[in-house]
């Protein structure tokens, strides 16, 4: 008898209590709901939006086998899943009412779901981004590095890092963005961006990163301004941002790449990043 079962969970604490083993049995492919959560744990739900985030877990013969969760309004993050389990997921929230204004998971979970939901409710899924996840092998620097020099970012910076980071969720048309001042004030508190800069020191790119959970820290985002780009300074950004992620003891250097840019995937394959797997985001809110 199949005793599968979906559970919605209180909160990031109760959440992470039951499915924290779990999430960290696969680090990279559930890098954003580790990095997410632990945001979400360490700095509260109003870090991510005035509504309150929603979780679930998937349970078979009482262990945790799948999660998801979604801080409202962006998409719902789900591990990766069967078709079957997709199927149930899309039957689960739909019966406890939850709004998925889209999808955002491994291409093939990514896939199943929206067609379930597509069939569940008459939503026309929209594929909106193919991403692939990468993951840091030996680290090699760009040739020829630009000249200039790698330097953390200060509070100092505060209001450039604010600055490039709304207009780097501009650029990817990012849906229900972090307020930019929070975000940079949290980000150079952590000493998590990292700036190449030109030898008169006015910095020219930017590379982020996560915290480190589960052995692993994702370098994200990395920002260069469009006149400023295709010189080296985003190679060499994340390299310098790649190096500090593994002297602050990362087993597992990670990042995302947008597939509809072969320049940003030909570089970071040029400095080390060996592809994981493919993701994919759905739109979801198009038909009833």
């Amino acid at each position: 008898m199949d005793t599968s079962n979906w559970l919605r969970i209180a909160d990031v604490h109760s959440f992470l209590a039951r499915a924290g083993d779990f999430l960290r049995s696969r680090p990279a492919l559930h890098t954003v709901t580790l990095t997410v959560c632990a945001g979400l744990r360490a700095r509260g739900s109003q870090a991510y939006g005035d509504e309150a985030p929603v979780f679930g877990v998937l349970e078979r013969d009482g262990e945790v086998r799948a999660a998801y969760f979604r801080t409202p309004p962006r998409p719902l993050i789900v591990t990766p899943l069967t078709p079957e389990e997709a199927g149930s997921l899309a039957a689960h929230l739909e019966a406890v009412g939850d709004p998925v204004p889209g999808i955002n998971a491994d291409a093939t979970t990514a896939a199943a779901f929206a067609e379930a939901w597509r069939t569940l409710t008459g939503a026309e899924p929209r594929l909106q981004e193919r991403l692939r996840l990468y993951r840091l092998g030996e680290l090699q620097r760009p040739e020829p590095v630009p000249e200039g020099r790698a330097r953390v970012a200060e509070a100092r910076d505060r209001e450039l890092v604010a600055r490039w980071y709304a207009q780097f969720v501009r650029d990817i048309d990012g849906g229900g963005a972090q307020d930019p001042g929070a975000w940079a004030d949290a980000h150079i508190a952590d000493r998590a961006i990292t700036f190449w800069e030109t030898p008169d020191g006015t910095p020219v790119s930017m590379a982020g990163l996560t915290a480190l959970v589960a052995g692993q820290i994702r370098v994200a985002p990395v920002y260069t301004p469009e006149h400023l780009r295709r010189r080296g300074y985003a190679g060499a950004a994340t390299t310098e941002a790649g190096l500090t992620a593994l002297a602050r003891g990362a087993e597992q250097v990670l990042l995302f790449t947008d597939l509809a840019n072969p320049t940003s995937n030909a570089l970071y394959q040029r400095i080390g990043y060996r592809p994981v797997t493919d993701f994919a985001v759905y739109d979801l809110t198009a038909g009833a």
